[in-house]
This record gives C-alpha cells, sequence and structure tokens, in this order.
C-alpha cells in the first residue's frame, strides 16, 4: 500500500514538475532566441550595437515619445471616464452590470481593423472631419485607444470595486456632508488605487504596442515604427521586440510590486 502511494506521489510530483516547465521552455526558449539573435549585429561578437543603432534613430525617439504621449492621455481620460461609470452602476444601477460587461468585452468581439475603418469612414467626413489635421486625428486616435484598452480598464476597476463596500462608504460621506464630487476623488480613487493602477499599466502597454490604429491613421505611433524597421532590417527589429517585452514585463512588475504593497498594508492596518 505505502509502495502505491509512493509511486502515485511520484508520477504527480513529476508532472506538476513537467507542465509548468514545458510551459516555461515554450515561452522563453523564442525570447531568448530573439535575445541572442539582437546581440550578433557585429559578426563574431556579442554586442549591443542593434539597440545602439535603435535608440539612436531619431525616428525611435519621435514614435517612442508619441506613443508614450498617447498611452499617458488615454489612460488619464479612461480612469476619469470608467471610475464614476462604474461607480454610479454599483451605486444605483446594479441591472446595468450584465449590459457593461456585454459591452466590456466588445473589443475582442470585433476585429481592430474592422473597427479603425468604421472609424475613418464616420469620423473623415462632415460633420465631423477629425482625419484633416494631425491635432483632430490625435483627438480620433486616442478614442480610439481607449476604446481598445477598454476591457483592461473596465475589469481592473470592476473588481477593485468589488472588494469594497460602495454604498456603505457613500453613506459615511454623505454623513459628513461631502458631496459626489468629494465623495469620488477622496474616498472611492484612494481606496481603488491599486486596481487603477493595474488597469493603467496594461492600458499604457497596449497603447505601446498597437499598431493597426496608429497604421491607418498614419500617426507615428511605435507599432508601425516597428514594423516599417522589420521590412528591410534584421537585427533592429529583434531588439525592437526585446524593447517592447521589456516595457510590457516592467509593467506587469509594477502592478505586481504596487499590489503587494497594498495588500501588505491592508494587513498592518487591520482591513
Amino acid at each position: 500500500m505505502r509502495t502505491k502511494q509512493s509511486n502515485f506521489w511520484a508520477r504527480l510530483n513529476f508532472w506538476s514538475f513537467f507542465w509548468p516547465l514545458l510551459a516555461m521552455l515554450y515561452f522563453f526558449l523564442p525570447m531568448y532566441g530573439t535575445l541572442d539573435f539582437s546581440l550578433r549585429m557585429k559578426k563574431g561578437v556579442i554586442s549591443l550595437l542593434a539597440y545602439q543603432t535603435v535608440l539612436a534613430d531619431p525616428k525611435f525617439l519621435e514614435s517612442f515619445r508619441y506613443s508614450a504621449i498617447m498611452g499617458v492621455i488615454t489612460v488619464v481620460i479612461s480612469v476619469l471616464l470608467f471610475v464614476p461609470t462604474v461607480y454610479w452602476v454599483y451605486l444605483r444601477l446594479p441591472q446595468a452590470r450584465p449590459v457593461m460587461e456585454i459591452i466590456s468585452i466588445l473589443p475582442f468581439i470585433i476585429p481592430v481593423i474592422v473597427y479603425v475603418f468604421g472609424l475613418i469612414r464616420t469620423f473623415s467626413g462632415p460633420p465631423f472631419q477629425l482625419t484633416l489635421t494631425p491635432f483632430k486625428t490625435d483627438i480620433l486616435i486616442t478614442a480610439g485607444y481607449i476604446i481598445l484598452s477598454m476591457p483592461f480598464m473596465f475589469r481592473a476597476i470592476d473588481v477593485g470595486m468589488r472588494a469594497i463596500d460602495v454604498r456603505s462608504l457613500t453613506e459615511a460621506g454623505q454623513s459628513l456632508g461631502a458631496n459626489w464630487v468629494q465623495i469620488l476623488f477622496n474616498i472611492i480613487f484612494p481606496n481603488l488605487r491599486i486596481a487603477i493602477l493595474s488597469g493603467a499599466l496594461i492600458c499604457f502597454a497596449t497603447v505601446i504596442g498597437e499598431l493597426i490604429l496608429g497604421d491607418f491613421l498614419v500617426r507615428p505611433a511605435l507599432g508601425p515604427y516597428m514594423v516599417l524597421v522589420g521590412r528591410d532590417r534584421a537585427y533592429e527589429p529583434a531588439a525592437l521586440a526585446i524593447i517592447s517585452y521589456a516595457l510590457t514585463w516592467a509593467c506587469l512588475g509594477l502592478i505586481q510590486f504596487f499590489s503587494r504593497g497594498g495588500n501588505t498594508q491592508q494587513q498592518l492596518t487591520g482591513r
């Protein structure tokens, strides 16, 4: 009997290590191959020449700066749009929450190429004409980024809103004489800081890596630049891919770091 149990646990331990190891190899081996290739721009020597070439390219700096600015603007508008909306739904219209969940997953259902053609067809002509100048096009592409990142921002805020007692916090604020704006910015926002940060970082990473909106709306975003570089170069696209991976992992690391800090603070305060 003991022999059978020991064999069972031995097989269980084997498979519990085998599948995670296989998944890690499947994920990290291509990344290692890309990293190794990006370091071999100088024949026979491991060097950072490809990264130096990319970082010294004015077009890369311009495209990264543009995408970063668009990402920050998208995050700010998304937070100011979704936090009050989700808060009001939880407080006054809980029956509308299933509808909002369906709407929030539409960017996963509708292909981005269809969406961008719809934007161009709808807003390029009268009365809007949002593609005539770079500034108006930036307004249009920001709206597109907000929609594309909506599933991540909405889900993050929705999860954070579930973790707090919205009605009790609102009633406590009202009993102290606070108005709706004070309740929202002094009570709700601070209690959602971890959820907002998580959604903001994922939203920012989505904007940084987005391709189709920037390409079809002819804006100097990072995604179209990466595709353009990949057409006639070999090592620089690999370096750009590693830089993109690093940005994504940095965002995920920040989410994990601040989430752990928030959980630790809650434990220390007994909440």
